[in-house]
């Protein structure tokens, strides 16, 4: 086959915001390695990674086809649960394409990371801020793209401390570098605590519940990633499926929720770059997800880019209507925003056990605010958010409605 990669950036400085790393030191006495190594400031190449490109690496270096990890991505023993795909918070208002192997119980904990299969590391980015509202939030940690064939990859982000034969490669704080250094299956390839993050990408797979690809070109890699659990060799996947958060299928998660003539899935205010959006400092400003909780699939999640001035993710009043049952026939909704929190057999979930069969739920008599959904057709969706408001104190859209499209 013609081998044509994606190049897998970074859209902002830091990755997800769920956990952070400590500063950690690099031993800079640690000999380099032979392999070429090509550094950029971070800032300039968030402009180019919006572009597919044909990898530098000769066409024959990798293979083709559908391979099966052999090692987990980290010690599964050490972590206490894995949080699956789809999670929307803060500034992820979008379902999030990575799931995250955590350890909140013992945050000392050093957690070893593993190469999956064999491959080539190509990307290393050593990142320094985490962007939320409110202002970026200092990190000292790195993510790493490891080629495993010509057209899978593994994604991990917020790794602690890299193998010294890594990190004697690894760029300055701040700085992203092209680096050609091959790994074993298996092999230690780094550290972290509490938590990190790790995807799957397959370029043979193209999601379906993301309905138009052009939209998510900022990250490329995002239609083409699957669920993680189904490439592991079976007794692996086991324990994972054992150690997720979600008790129903598909155990690792679900982020591409877009059904074609409904309100279901993600959404962009038009002329904000879809999901590129069009300040880097707040580039989800524009983004909106009408979409279903990570852990409880039963439970309508409405999260927004700007809600009074930040992002929100809240239940709806009554969790109705579906979004996938709002159409252009269905004309004006009026959603009524609400607290939600999560339980497990009558009790609040503490967040930093394993759990099963957890429980969102919605606590209706703490309102947001209101947000009203017209679809005008297919692809085109008219919005507006009146916070602290009620449903019943709403006749309809004003001159402050927004049109929002795939």
């Amino acid at each position: 086959m013609k081998r044509v990669a994606i190049v897998f950036l970074m859209l902002v400085l830091g990755g997800c915001g769920a956990a952070t790393q400590s500063d950690r030191t690099i031993d800079p006495t640690v000999p380099s390695v032979a392999s070429p190594v090509t550094t950029q400031p971070a800032e300039d190449i968030r402009s180019l990674d919006s572009e597919p490109a044909v990898s530098a690496r000769d066409a024959d270096a990798c293979s083709d086809g559908r391979i099966t990890f052999e090692y987990p991505p980290v010690d599964l023993d050490a972590i206490e649960y894995i949080t699956p795909l789809g999670l929307m918070t803060g500034s992820h208002v979008t379902p999030v394409d990575h799931q995250y192997y955590q350890n909140f119980k013992d945050p000392s904990r050093l957690i070893d990371v593993y190469s999956p299969a064999a491959g080539t590391i190509l990307d290393i980015q050593h990142m320094v801020e985490v962007l939320t509202d409110g202002g970026g939030e200092p990190i000292s940690d790195y993510r790493l793209v490891i080629e495993h064939t010509c057209s899978i990859s593994s994604i991990f982000i917020h790794i602690g401390e890299l193998s010294p034969r890594i990190a004697a490669v690894a760029p300055p704080p701040g700085e992203y570098a092209r680096v050609d250094v091959a790994v074993e299956a298996g092999e230690v390839i780094g550290s972290y605590t509490m938590n990190v993050d790790y995807n799957v990408v397959d370029l043979d797979i193209t999601l379906e519940g993301l309905l138009v690809p052009d939209t998510y070109e900022r990250e490329p890699w995002k239609i083409h990633t699957p669920d993680p659990f189904d490439y592991f060799a079976e007794d692996i996947r086991q324990t994972m499926i054992a150690k997720s958060l979600r008790s129903v299928e598909p155990f690792g998660g679900k982020f591409d929720h877009d059904v074609a003539g409904t309100l279901a899935g993600n959404w962009f205010e038009q002329g904000t770059n879809g999901y590129g959006g069009t300040d880097q400092n707040r580039y989800w400003s524009g983004h909106l997800s009408a979409a279903y909780d990570l852990f409880d699939p039963t439970h309508v999640v409405i999260s927004i880019g700007t809600f009074d001035g930040v992002s929100l993710q809240a239940g709806v009043a009554g969790n109705a209507p579906d979004p996938r049952n709002v159409t252009v026939d269905t004309g004006l909704v009026v959603y009524e925003l609400v607290r939600y929190d999560y339980w497990v057999d009558g009790e609040r979930w503490d967040r930093v056990s394993l759990m099963k069969g957890i429980e969102a739920r919605n606590d209706d008599g703490s309102t947001f605010g209101v947000v009203l959904f017209e679809l005008l057709d297919d692809t085109t969706l008219r919005v507006e958010t009146v916070p602290g408001a009620t449903a019943d104190q709403i006749d309809g859209f004003t001159d402050a409605a927004v049109l929002y499209g795939r």
